[in-house]
């Protein structure tokens, strides 16, 4: 039996309304065996940044109401790399009451595309 483990970790490196941008360096836990990013990690860097956008400001906790729960996830996985950093964009292709649309662009090394994510969220009760 195989064992796996791994640690992501990113920051936010901006907020306001409209917008959150994220920062994920590129480590040993998340990397797969070819020794690039694994596209899990890539997708929950972007699913998490969204979720931050649609968030507006509130700090998560367990069990909140109105938590933003992913409800639709299309990814189109563009690119890769082995070192250095990913950077993550998130706004909003429609901020609903009930539902949210996010489209999060992931970049690379010179700005290159690594993913393109669009998200609907919608608010836990």
């Amino acid at each position: 039996m195989n064992d796996y483990h791994g640690e992501i970790r990113f920051s936010i490196t901006a907020s306001s309304e409209d917008e959150v941008t994220a920062e994920m360096p590129i480590q040993a836990g998340i990397l797969n065996p070819f020794g690039t990013v694994h596209a899990g990690a890539t997708l929950w860097f972007a699913d998490v940044t969204a979720t931050r956008l649609v968030l507006a400001g509130r700090e998560p906790s367990q069990g909140m109401k109105g938590f933003p729960l992913a409800i639709n996830l299309n990814a189109n996985l563009a690119g890769n790399q082995t070192e250095g950093a990913f950077h993550a964009r998130a706004r909003y292709v429609k901020r609903g009451r009930t539902v949210s649309v996010v489209r999060t662009l992931v970049t690379g090394q010179d700005d290159r595309l690594i993913a393109d994510v669009t998200t609907s969220h919608v608010a836990a009760k």
